[in-house]
């Protein structure tokens, strides 16, 4: 069967499959799920208020963790946010690795320069604004790339004048009192809250996906933090984490919440 062969396909469906299919493509959080008409027509329709664009990390995390944790963790963080939101929010997954030269003594790690990964993200911000949002909003999930955005996001800002742009790390939403109240081990922040691959992640992942997590290796570590987590506490951190941030992106929507520009030379 031909290429052509997808109309006689798509004719054969039933009223319900193909209502069903078109339900899918406007609850669709993902931008690379989408056809261009598909992303075409709802932006002209004003059904996509604001853009995701979730940066992270693919490094080791001890002996016990998937490298790809940064990454999943936030993902899940992300889509959880823009399924709540939908259809007024769009995910655009485009930047998975991040700065990760602290852990290159570890082989499997990948790093992209401070340059590259700036350049990267900045070119990412600028084909979402030049596709039409007019709020974007930058969800980190990896420690290493909070300075450099940091030391950058100032030029960011001017560079996107009039762009209501906005950039948080998602343990930014959590507080003092949260880790007194969850972490059984180390409650200091940042050192334990998030940590690294130490009680917090490895309860997000035993939570939300734990066949990344290797048991016996958790246990046989000298670093015995990680024998703390539970799938419980992860729970607990996900429903608070992905809560606080859906109210941070609800205030983006209505206005709430808007950047400024930092001043230019006269």
């Amino acid at each position: 069967m031909g290429l052509g062969s997808n109309k006689y396909l798509f004719y054969c469906q039933t009223a319900t499959q193909r209502s069903k299919a078109m339900s899918n493509v406007e609850k669709e959080i993902i931008l690379g799920k989408l056809t261009r008409k598909e992303f075409r027509e709802r932006m002209q329709n004003g059904e996509l208020g604001v853009c995701l664009i979730p940066v992270a990390a693919i490094e080791q995390h001890l002996e016990h963790l998937a490298m790809e944790h940064d990454w999943r963790s936030l993902k899940h963080i992300t889509r959880t946010v823009a399924k709540r939101l939908a259809p007024r929010v769009l995910i655009a997954e485009g930047l998975m690795c991040g700065i990760s030269e602290h852990h290159m003594r570890h082989p499997g790690t990948i790093t992209l320069s401070p340059s590259t990964f700036l350049a990267a993200l900045g070119d990412i911000i600028n084909s979402m604004a030049r596709a039409g949002f007019q709020n974007i909003v930058v969800i980190n999930g990896h420690g290493g790339n909070i300075e450099p955005i940091h030391g950058t996001w100032d030029q960011f800002l001017r560079q996107f004048e009039g762009l209501n742009l906005h950039f948080l790390s998602y343990w930014d939403t959590l507080h003092q009192s949260d880790a007194d109240k969850l972490l059984q081990g180390g409650k200091q922040i940042p050192n334990d809250l998030p940590g690294h691959a130490q009680e917090f992640e490895t309860s997000i992942a035993l939570a939300k996906f734990p066949e990344n997590v290797r048991l016996e290796a958790v246990k046989n570590q000298i670093d015995s933090n990680p024998t703390l987590a539970s799938a419980d506490q992860g729970n607990a951190w996900f429903d608070c984490i992905t809560k606080r941030l859906t109210i941070f992106i609800e205030e983006v929507l209505s206005g709430e919440r808007q950047s400024e520009t930092p001043p230019f030379h006269p």
